[in-house]
């Protein structure tokens, strides 16, 4: 799908960043093929130890990269594409992993005629279990979009939306991870409460994500009948889901997306 010679540059190594320069080494892409752009110079020595990829200012990436990966925080990305735009190829690719920043945003910085891609990732990429949302601008192919999946794909899966979407994208996957962290942490305490040792209740919770994950995506079922499998009549689970059903737990879940729903199209519209 990429082009032997493509050069991709990450601009701005954060977390994300960085798991996307680890990911794509370990998918193997070269460290000769890649380049960093980060502003601190400790950090920028640090990364340049640990992946061997060279780091360069914003504008070098700029010039060098056939695809430039923007990963800053959503208010420092009108400064950066003013800084990199005059040194933007024709043909260049541009991939924004800003949260409510729109293609169309960015394409009015940009040289016209540059292909755009916006993703929302989310940090299981960390460990090879991403989910990232994909959504071409008015100057993309399939091409382009199928470049960004590779590229994406060594950090788990991804999945093409039209952009109107990524505010619910940004909801669902975005902060999910959150929630379930949330639900993970309430659990937690409540067998401590129920008189575990915090390491066990830990274990217990934290492997019984894990298994249910699994257990949801390898055999494909709805998750009304695995629930439905441990719900015997008249049981413990029976008793625990009565009453998660009377604190309208279904309906906080609905509620919360909602709220990160609309805050995202807030951030989008506050550009």
């Amino acid at each position: 799908m990429m082009g032997p010679m493509t050069v991709v540059a990450v601009l701005g190594a954060g977390v994300m960043g960085e798991t996307l320069v680890s990911g794509l080494l370990r998918a193997g892409r070269r460290p000769e093929q890649m380049l960093l752009a980060e502003r601190r110079p400790e950090r920028a020595a640090e990364l340049t130890e640990r992946y061997g990829v060279e780091v360069v200012g914003n504008v070098d990436a700029a010039r060098k990269a056939d695809t430039l990966v923007l990963v800053v925080k959503p208010q420092d990305m009108g400064d950066l594409i003013e800084e990199v735009a005059p040194h933007v190829s024709p043909g260049s690719l541009v991939v924004s992993l800003a949260a409510g920043i729109t293609t169309t945003f960015i394409e009015a910085r940009l040289p016209a005629g540059i292909a755009v891609v916006r993703v929302m990732p989310n940090t299981p990429a960390l460990v090879d279990e991403g989910m990232a949302a994909i959504s071409p601008g008015s100057s993309c192919d399939d091409v382009h979009l199928a470049q960004v999946e590779s590229l994406l794909a060594a950090t788990g899966r991804v999945l093409r939306v039209p952009e109107k979407q990524q505010d619910a994208v940004t909801a669902i996957s975005g902060s999910g991870p959150a929630y379930l962290f949330f639900v993970v942490e309430a659990m937690i305490e409540a067998g401590v409460h129920l008189g575990l040792p915090r390491s066990t209740a830990t274990e217990l919770v934290v492997q019984t994500v894990v298994g249910s994950a699994k257990l949801l995506r390898e055999t494909g079922e709805h998750p009304t009948v695995l629930r439905e499998r441990v719900t015997s009549p008249g049981g413990t689970t029976a008793a625990a889901v009565r009453e998660l059903e009377d604190h309208k737990v279904r309906a906080a879940f609905l509620t919360a997306l909602e709220a990160a729903r609309n805050r995202s199209r807030d951030l989008s519209a506050g550009e």
